[in-house]
């Protein structure tokens, strides 16, 4: 059988996919090609694909660091992990009752949710109420302040489990005498595992580029500094030697590879996100269309 040949549409498309697909993976390239080039190469030549002078000055200052980069790192996964599944199975219960149609105010309760995507209390009484419970200086500091759950997620999962599961699933399963519990456990959550999963990637990630949290609340305990927040103080400490007027620190300064530390360190804090989101690539379209497009 003939092959039918690309009509000029599928041209047209393939060629923007493309294109798109370079604009996005060039940037991360060039970024780490720019972390292997030599300091003085870097300065004097500006950023290039093709560096005249490779070097791995800027890994093996952020390795001297010692033991810190692999606590940061733990601290970083746990966080995510931990915040992440709390934060997914938190949305799912709240989001299935309001997906129940006949329960009783339902409607006072989406407005509640609703409203919290509109207003905050802000920065300062967050502050004070979060410091009031004592997760100063503790692991909670990175867990439960702003981040635990969001209105968002759950008006998206909500609407997932009204327009994509049947609702005569539902009806099906109460005949047979199955409680509300049973029913979330054993039909919506296998049912829902697109959004589900679709929703935690997005909580993971702001989970693990979080850095205001450990800024707000970590004042002494700094072993409890994610890898973003371990980083960023390299940055600041980094900056801090170049622009010294000190004869002694300006000299140590000199031999630090400040702008290919900064790539260095932006491409260690993204490369575990690189490589775990391909993963879950498969349920993301279906979680989105599928939670937001119907209804």
């Amino acid at each position: 059988m003939k092959e039918k040949p690309f009509s000029r549409y599928q041209i047209l498309a393939n060629v923007v996919m493309i294109l798109m697909t370079l604009v996005v993976v060039l940037p991360f390239l060039l970024l780490l090609m720019s972390s292997l080039t030599d300091e003085n190469i870097l300065v004097a030549n500006g950023y290039s694909f093709l560096p005249e002078k490779f070097s791995l000055a800027s890994y093996q200052y952020i390795i001297q660091s010692g033991d810190k980069i692999a606590k940061a790192y733990l601290i970083s996964i746990l966080v995510t992990l931990i915040g992440t599944v709390i934060h997914v199975l938190l949305a799912a219960l709240m989001s299935y009752p309001l997906a129940v149609r006949n329960l009783p105010g339902r409607k006072i309760m989406m407005f509640y949710v609703f409203f919290t995507m509109l207003f905050n209390g802000g920065i300062v009484p967050s502050y004070i109420m979060w410091s009031s419970f004592g997760v100063k200086d503790t692991i909670w500091a990175q867990l439960l302040p702003v981040l635990l759950l969001n209105a968002w997620n759950v008006m998206m999962i909500r609407t997932y489990f009204q327009t994509s599961i049947p609702e005569s699933l539902y009806e099906a399963a109460r005949i047979d005498g199955a409680s509300e519990y049973k029913i979330f456990s054993v039909i919506v959550l296998p049912l829902g595992k697109p959004i589900l999963v679709t929703m935690g990637t997005f909580a993971g990630l702001t989970y693990w580029n979080d850095w205001t949290n450990a800024l707000y609340y970590i004042v002494r305990n700094k072993n409890l500094y994610n890898v973003q927040n371990l980083l960023n103080q390299m940055v600041s400490n980094i900056q801090y030697l170049t622009q010294s007027t000190n004869s002694n620190v300006s000299s140590a300064a000199a031999s630090i590879p400040a702008t290919g530390i900064q790539m260095a360190i932006a491409f260690v804090a993204i490369l575990p996100i690189m490589m775990i989101f391909p993963m879950f690539q498969k349920y993301y379209a279906k979680g989105i269309t599928l939670g937001s497009v119907k209804g």
